[in-house]
């Protein structure tokens, strides 16, 4: 197997390619700073600097109106899908804690997209369970519990309108989805790309960004 790039990232590379994609505008470089100062033990679950660009860039390829995020931490992904949306649009942003949402809450105030971001502080799965069940979702976001990442995936692929676009996070899990005997979120992540990979229903592709980004899209 030839393996086409062999290019490291070094922190020199890493801050030439921030240079030269669309730069973090005022809020979300705040709420990045803010959460590392506030959870520097978890900070590692908020979406790279790099996502923030891309997924923007996503929601406009695919003239999304109606977002769901899966897993919000402290909203930073969220912000940076919501100033892409449409004034009418919406994202549902699914979570569990109100302690680290209330920074996000804050930064989509201060950035005026609060009015676009429906929050919803429960179980994901009961979320995405009380939602209509035709096919109306343009995009989601899959970044939670690794473990449930399937049951996930199994309620939101139904949704997904056609041409709909599923952004799932974190699947290399820091190179242990190699590993023999996984804990159990990296086995979670383990069965989820297998799962992804043998769905009919979608068209996927796992790239080397960042921990692993899958993009898949709704047949």
């Amino acid at each position: 197997m030839s393996k086409g790039n062999t290019t490291k990232m070094t922190d020199e590379l890493y801050a030439y390619m921030l240079a030269h994609n669309p730069p973090l505008d005022d809020h979300q470089r705040e709420l990045m700073v803010t959460t590392e100062a506030k959870f520097p033990d978890v900070a590692g679950m908020q979406s790279a600097e790099e996502q923030g660009p891309l997924l923007a860039f996503l929601v406009r390829l695919t003239g999304a109106r109606h977002i769901v995020e899966v897993g919000t931490f402290t909203g930073f992904s969220a912000l940076s899908m919501a100033q892409a949306l449409p004034a009418d649009g919406t994202l549902i942003a699914c979570d569990i804690s109100q302690e680290w949402t209330a920074y996000g809450r804050a930064a989509w105030e201060a950035a005026g997209v609060a009015d676009r971001i429906d929050l919803r502080i429960a179980p994901a799965l009961d979320t995405l369970r009380a939602m209509p069940a035709d096919p109306h979702i343009d995009m989601a976001y899959l970044d939670a519990d690794k473990e449930s990442q399937i049951a996930y995936w199994e309620e939101l692929v139904p949704r997904m309108r056609q041409g709909g676009l599923i952004v799932t996070d974190n699947t290399l899990f820091h190179g242990s989805v190699l590993d023999t005997d996984p804990r159990p979120s990296a086995a979670g992540v383990q069965a989820f790309n297998d799962h992804v990979v043998a769905d009919d229903r979608m068209e996927s592709v796992l790239l080397g960004i960042s921990d692993g980004l899958t993009l898949s899209r709704k047949r």
